[in-house]
């Protein structure tokens, strides 16, 4: 992989998407409080992303407490932050290209669980390299967790980040496994452990609020065709949230297009109740000596 231009144009713009992602995630964690509105703090970031020239590669995530992923604002949703633990997960995209960044703001009390996420990630950057095993990396990041007393969530991994793909190879465990890949000079990948005072497996919950085009195909329904045209006209293969559809009955279009395997959905994936979940995330490109941590302030 030697002959990887990363002066090409696709890495510069993969370096303004993680420009532009590191100073609205950090504006965003700034400004969050107890009493933020989910779809205020959503709005505010997504808008302050087009604002700086990018647009969102997916909807803003607002996971708290157990959850771990996938939490996000409906279209009137009048949930606040309250004394908890907050995650939000942003993403940016300049054409298709892409940058993955996450911040765990902490209203509970537990600060120690968000360094053993904040350190496990320093420590897997450390180590990012070419020829560098990806189960490796798991293996630091478990260690790190385990150090503080926590366990990382097994079933939530890093992931490589493609064009209008926002996971792809190769995968990054958050736990030593004796299968996985060499990451390679120009791999664009993101890394990010969780940590729970859980027992680190996280399942689907009952709220679904993101979206994805899942395979082409037709329907007769008005708001369900609208709704198709658009996200194949504005998101691509890009997640999405019902909130950004200009349909109505947004709801029913998004049914009737699961129904017909056109788009799939992703559940908040969650800990068990009671329990609290932290995650810190950076996008980072591997060069010949190491990594470029492009979402870094």
């Amino acid at each position: 992989m030697s002959d990887v231009d990363l002066t090409d144009e696709q890495y510069e713009k993969c370096r303004e998407a993680g420009e532009i992602l590191a100073q609205v995630r950090d504006e965003a964690a700034d400004r969050l409080e107890v009493g933020t509105g989910y779809l205020e703090i959503s709005e505010w970031a997504e808008d302050r992303i087009r604002e700086l020239g990018g647009r969102p590669a997916f909807p803003v995530n607002v996971s708290v407490d157990n959850e771990a992923a996938h939490g996000a604002a409906g279209p009137d949703d009048a949930r606040t932050i309250g004394e908890e633990m907050v995650k939000l997960d942003i993403g940016v995209t300049i054409d298709g290209w892409l940058a993955d960044t996450a911040v765990t703001v902490d209203f509970s009390g537990t600060a120690d669980l968000v360094e053993a996420a904040e350190e496990a990630l320093d420590a897997a950057i450390e180590m990012a390299g070419p020829g560098v095993e990806t189960g490796e990396i798991g293996a630091e990041i478990e260690s790190v967790i385990d150090g503080y007393g926590y366990n990382p969530v097994v079933n939530l991994t890093g992931h490589g980040l493609g064009h209008y793909e926002q996971h792809t190879t190769p995968n990054i465990p958050n736990r030593a496994v004796e299968q996985s890949q060499e990451l390679s000079v120009g791999d664009v990948v993101a890394i990010e452990p969780f940590a729970t005072d859980g027992g680190g497996k996280v399942s689907e919950g009952g709220t679904e609020e993101i979206y994805a085009l899942e395979s082409e195909g037709s329907v007769r329904n008005r708001e369900a065709r609208q709704a198709l045209q658009q996200i194949t006209e504005e998101f691509k293969t890009l997640p999405f949230a019902r909130r950004w559809l200009d349909v109505s009955r947004s709801e029913l279009a998004l049914r009737r297009l699961k129904r017909q395997g056109i788009v799939h959905g992703y559940p908040v994936l969650q800990e068990e109740e009671g329990r609290l979940v932290s995650q810190r995330e950076h996008t980072l490109i591997v060069t010949e000596d190491g990594c470029e941590v492009t979402t870094r302030t």
